[in-house]
């Protein structure tokens, strides 16, 4: 266990402010490929992670791209970060242009064993709220890990898709989202670092980028489907610029499978509820 108190920091909380502004909304489009949006439309699903963005500057940035840790979420050091998964419920549709706000929340801390070293699990809560009324509830996991080599290599093959998209992940792509998120975690952009230091063999697909891969894929088989709650986590990591897939199946009415498979096997995997 580490010797510092985490509970000091449970319960701790910050909120930002956002415009929502169009001009960012068409950067997120350009870089997902998707149509380009105007002030007044609803914010695609899971676009809302490019927003509410924190301006931390280059002094307080650690060695791994992140913020320093100690701040808002507990220190853990020595450890790589990884987005785990989490879960998103949809009450309502942001409007692009009109201001929100989101407040964050650190609900839980939990140190455990894994196969690889000791893990320590972060559970946020965000409360995303536009014109008074609060629109996205969701809890995001993420985990820090001791430096030990990457699991890369799945077991579980995929089921049978209804629909299915091949996406090659560029390095260009990984940047670009990067950049419309503000997330300097150097394991998606700097090759150097990742290959030396975090023991990756090339640039690493961001975890959010993957989930919203999920929802828009869906989306596009579904034009007509309204979201109501998405639970999403991450296997194993995939890696540039290896080609994968993301698809998913109807289940039962009004529930959905979703997955990102790379290499014949499942790298990541979500349920999704739907009207």
């Amino acid at each position: 266990m580490s010797p510092v108190n985490l509970s000091a920091w449970l319960g701790r909380s910050q909120t930002f402010d956002d415009p929502l502004d169009a001009g960012h909304a068409k950067r997120i489009a350009a870089t997902l490929s998707c149509p380009m949006p105007e002030a007044g439309d609803s914010l695609s699903a899971l676009w809302h992670w490019c927003y509410f963005l924190e301006s931390v500057p280059l002094a307080e940035i650690g060695l791994d791209g992140h913020p320093e840790r100690g701040g808002f979420l507990p220190p853990a050091d020595n450890r790589n970060r990884m987005w785990a998964g989490g879960r998103v419920t949809f009450e309502g549709e942001l409007k692009i242009g009109v201001p929100a706000r989101k407040t964050s929340t650190i609900k839980n801390i939990q140190e455990k064993q894994g196969k690889t070293g000791s893990l320590l699990f972060v559970t946020l809560t965000h409360e995303v709220e536009q014109l008074g009324q609060r629109v996205i509830l969701e809890e995001q996991d993420i985990v820090y890990r001791e430096p030990s080599p990457p699991k890369l290599i799945g077991t579980e093959l995929p089921p049978v898709a209804q629909w299915q998209r091949t996406i090659e992940p560029t390095p260009v792509l990984l940047f670009r989202y990067s950049a419309i998120t503000f997330n300097g975690h150097r394991i998606h952009y700097d090759y150097p670092y990742v290959t030396k230091q975090e023991g990756y063999p090339g640039l690493v697909v961001h975890g959010p980028m993957l989930a919203t891969f999920m929802l828009q894929t869906f989306q596009a088989a579904h034009p007509q489907a309204k979201l109501k709650h998405f639970n999403y986590r991450g296997l194993r990591p995939m890696v540039c610029p290896t080609p994968f897939e993301v698809a998913g199946t109807v289940q039962a009415p009004g529930e959905a499978q979703l997955w990102v498979s790379q290499g014949g096997t499942l790298a990541h995997q979500a349920q999704l509820t739907f009207e």
